[in-house]
């Protein structure tokens, strides 16, 4: 009758093994367009699948990235994340298998010699206490009816793929802010050497307009404008300086080492990638971006979630065995097979009123995977707002660099024709000191814009999911 039994429960557990007691919701179509705003066409090709080393074109900028991906404090946080979601989704694959515990017991009772078992001691073992010593092994195991150890699997590989996912985004992100950061430092030297080109051009002018004063010709107030005009350069270069310090100090934490001076080469003006643009489709940032596709692990961890609140609700399926030898007398604990013992107890468990709590959970999970879904979208959409924001930036920060470098040509040929006139006597010297102070505005805005153009490139690689790989 026992076998009947146990087999009874054993036939229950395989039926419904496979069943679910929750359906898994599909990952949503996002609503995504045929091309990006901004993008002239919808080419393919897309420059978030070329890694970073072949991305960027100046090899200190390479080596200082590989120097701040192999020391920077995040990414090793990332790497150990990673390391302990591992060990989690590997404990879990073993969710199928019983529990085994290995026990040893001993225990001395007295009861009261009034009690009856006080006087049935005293009467059979003529003594006033009882021993009892057991060692066994206990197996537990309970199975999977309702998919709630499937569901843990499921949730645990998600976690760790997630780990995985954000230790990609990371990095994007920090390959993204040294480049930016290595490029705000080409644009200071370039602004730097702009102001001390500037304080020179200043000199040659006061050179003239002190002969002029000699000669009688101007006033001391042109000679005192003009000495302005130079002092006001040359603040620009400890100012420029500083901030030279400064970037470069945070670069260097950036990277994992103490602040020191940051070795590079070439100019602000230089191309960031030289080869064309090109963005690819709006679907691809499902594969691309990190950030999106942790949100759609996000969506699998919320259905896992689900199923094993939901299972909670059902009956679970269970069975415990024990075995070793147990005596009440220490001499004959080990006394085989007169010791030995065993025990086996299969049971279903039915939850029936737990003050709502394991509805209420099933329930409120059921919401969260709906937070997720929207979650999900938004990220979708985000990711593709910023790839077109940057797309704008780079197209109209370029269109707008063309102007101004028109105007600085047209600024450095006034300043000459300005100092010739003055040198002729057919110009001021207010207008000698405007022309100089224009040129000096104009170059300082080139440099800045030229920056500006180097971000929203390196942005446009963010955005679409580069930096990776």
């Amino acid at each position: 009758m026992k076998r009947t039994w146990l087999y009874t429960l054993l036939i229950i557990a395989i039926v419904f093994n496979a069943c679910s007691v929750s359906k898994d919701i599909a990952l949503p179509a996002p609503a995504l367009p045929v091309q990006y705003r901004g993008s002239s066409s919808a080419d393919t090709q897309n420059i978030a699948t070329i890694p970073w080393k072949n991305f960027f074109a100046n090899n200190d900028l390479l080596r200082l990235i590989d120097s701040a991906l192999a020391n920077n404090s995040d990414m090793q946080i990332a790497l150990k994340n990673i390391e302990a979601a591992q060990l989690l989704a590997r404990q879990s694959r073993l969710g199928y298998l019983p529990e085994a515990r290995l026990q040893a017991t001993g225990s001395i009772t007295r009861p009261s010699d009034n009690s009856l078992n006080g006087l049935s001691l005293g009467q059979f073992l003529g003594r006033s206490y009882v021993e009892d010593y057991s060692l066994n092994l206990a197996l537990s195991w309970e199975a999977d009816v309702w998919g709630k150890i499937r569901n843990q699997q499921s949730k645990a590989l998600a976690g760790y793929l997630k780990t995985e996912e954000a230790r990609k985004a990371i990095q994007s992100n920090l390959v993204a802010t040294v480049a930016s950061s290595y490029y705000q430092l080409l644009m200071l030297d370039a602004q730097v050497a702009i102001a001390k080109k500037n304080v020179l051009l200043n000199d040659s002018i006061i050179r003239i307009i002190n002969l002029q004063y000699n000669a009688g010709q101007v006033t001391a107030l042109a000679l005192q404008q003009a000495t302005a005009q130079r002092l006001a350069a040359s603040e620009l270069i400890p100012q420029l300086e500083r901030q030279v310090t400064l970037e470069e100090n945070y670069l260097s934490v950036l990277s994992g080492v103490a602040p020191a001076s940051i070795p590079r080469s070439g100019t602000i003006y230089d191309a960031v990638y030289g080869s064309l643009l090109t963005t690819g489709v709006p679907s691809a940032l499902l594969a691309n971006r990190p950030d999106v596709k942790a949100r759609e692990l996000d969506l699998t961890i919320a259905n896992a979630n689900t199923g094993i609140a939901k299972a909670a609700l059902y009956p679970s399926f269970g069975i415990t065995a024990a075995g070793g030898v147990n005596s009440f007398l220490a001499s004959n604990w080990f006394n085989v097979p007169a010791s030995l013992f065993a025990s086996a107890i299969g049971g279903i468990t039915q939850p029936l009123f737990q003050q709502g709590k394991l509805k209420t959970q099933y329930q409120v999970s059921a919401i969260e995977r709906e937070k997720t879904i929207i979650a999900f979208r938004q990220s979708v959409l985000n990711a593709a707002g910023e790839v077109s924001n940057a797309l704008v930036k780079v197209e109209k920060t370029k269109e707008q660099q063309k102007i101004a470098q028109e105007k600085v040509l047209i600024l450095q040929q006034g300043i000459g024709n300005a100092k010739m006139l003055f040198a002729n006597g057919m110009a001021n010297y207010l207008e000698v000191i405007t022309a100089q102070g224009n040129v000096l505005q104009g170059e300082l805005s080139l440099a800045q814009l030229q920056k500006e153009q180097s971000d929203a490139v390196i942005e446009l690689y963010r955005s679409l999911g580069g930096g990776w790989k």
